[in-house]
């Protein structure tokens, strides 16, 4: 993905990008089974759809106005992202979150950032750093309008953004392995209150810290924007 070109009436088009990105495998699926993936996976990661609740196979054939097929791979894509349940002879249900698994997994992401900063710092070139300040404008707009989703997407952007310019592919690869119950944590975090005011602060001191090639302060803001996520979630008594 290149800067934020996408504008900020167009977080739909970049959400569903951003969604291919952290899936592996799919080119099997039917655009159809992947518009339902689109539209349960986008409902759990926002938290519209909580952990335990039950995902009707039914309803959703109504809706979409299709076959049981299209759903089972719908279903399949979302098991294995570990967002979904589907146990033999019941309901398929949303998976339920463990602090432990969420802790374990910020831990990894914080230190795949690390690297990520400093290899940025090393790689990008002065055009490229002062693109993701692109990507900063829309998080500062979205944080003024306290919009969490709009900020959530714009967010998950600018790391994607930041990783490419790590020019290390098996880097973004494995950031990209955490998927989508990595999203899920991130957005319920945000939507914690004050959590806005203080990642579109951190960002800001992010952007700043690669522009003056200051790859010790990028690596301690990066890890901290990270790990003050999990804080949030860990006093927020969700788990």
């Amino acid at each position: 993905m290149t800067a934020a070109t996408s504008g900020r009436s167009d977080v739909a088009r970049l959400r569903q990008e951003l969604l291919f990105s952290a899936l592996r495998g799919i080119e099997g699926s039917s655009s159809l089974a992947f518009a339902i993936f689109e539209e349960l996976a986008v409902n759990i990661v926002e938290g519209r759809l909580p952990p335990g609740h039950e995902v009707n196979s039914a309803d959703l054939a109504r809706q979409f106005n299709t076959s049981r097929t299209p759903i089972r791979e719908a279903l399949l894509l979302l098991e294995r992202e570990g967002l979904v349940i589907v146990p033999p002879r019941r309901r398929p249900y949303v998976s339920p979150v463990a602090l432990e698994q969420v802790k374990e997994i910020y831990e990894i992401r914080g230190s795949l950032y690390t690297l990520v900063c400093e290899l940025v710092v090393q790689r990008a070139t002065d055009e490229e750093i002062a693109a993701l300040a692109d990507w900063q404008k829309l998080l500062e707009h979205d944080a003024e309008c306290g919009d969490v989703d709009s900020y959530f997407w714009h967010n998950v952007g600018f790391r994607n953004a930041e990783a490419q310019l790590s020019r290390n592919q098996e880097l973004q690869r494995r950031l990209s392995s955490l998927g989508l119950q990595m999203h899920r944590f991130r957005h319920l975090s945000l939507s914690l209150p004050g959590r806005l005011k203080h990642s579109v602060a951190d960002h800001e001191r992010l952007v700043r810290a690669y522009a003056d090639r200051d790859v010790a302060l990028a690596s301690a803001v990066s890890r901290s924007l990270v790990l003050r996520g999990y804080r949030a979630l860990e006093r927020s008594g969700k788990f």
